[in-house]
């Protein structure tokens, strides 16, 4: 009998080896552009500070033009003063991606700020790194401007 359970564990101890951490990259990729998606959605609806804070990581950075990296989500609330932030300020992934490992991810695209006289644009990236309960955070954002694009 001890000879059949030292079989049986050893065949575990094989087995249990051999399994790589299996994802389905696609799958992940489409989540990533879901929720890059639903942020930018979230932004219109509620404003742009809020909508990263809800889909931030706790030590998220965030890269900004002319400022030092903002780092983590308490550290950015303070910097927006707790404001929503601007609602006119909407963004769309034009290239996703996501490690082999499955756990981290990133899109980048294009951002529009609309003011009452006047159109800002440029382009963006998010990293997005999956947590144990299987959702999606940002963990790192950043951007800049640039001209207006080419219709």
């Amino acid at each position: 009998m001890p000879k059949i359970i030292l079989i049986f564990i050893t065949a575990l101890v094989l087995f249990g080896c051999s399994q790589k951490n299996v994802h389905d990259k696609q799958t992940s990729i489409n989540e990533i552009k879901k929720a890059d998606k639903e942020m930018s959605a979230l932004a219109e609806q509620e404003g742009f500070s809020t909508a990263l804070l809800k889909n931030a990581d706790e030590n998220f950075v965030k890269l900004s033009e002319g400022i030092h990296p903002v780092i983590g989500k308490s550290a950015f609330e303070e910097l927006t003063n707790g404001k929503p932030g601007p609602k006119t300020l909407t963004w769309e992934a034009v290239f996703t991606d996501v490690a082999e490992s499955g756990d981290l991810g990133y899109s980048w695209g294009n951002w529009k700020f609309v003011l009452p006289d006047t159109v800002f644009y440029g382009n963006y990236f998010t990293v997005w790194k999956k947590h144990n309960d299987s959702k999606w955070k940002m963990t790192l954002d950043g951007g800049n401007g640039t001209p207006k694009p080419n219709d």
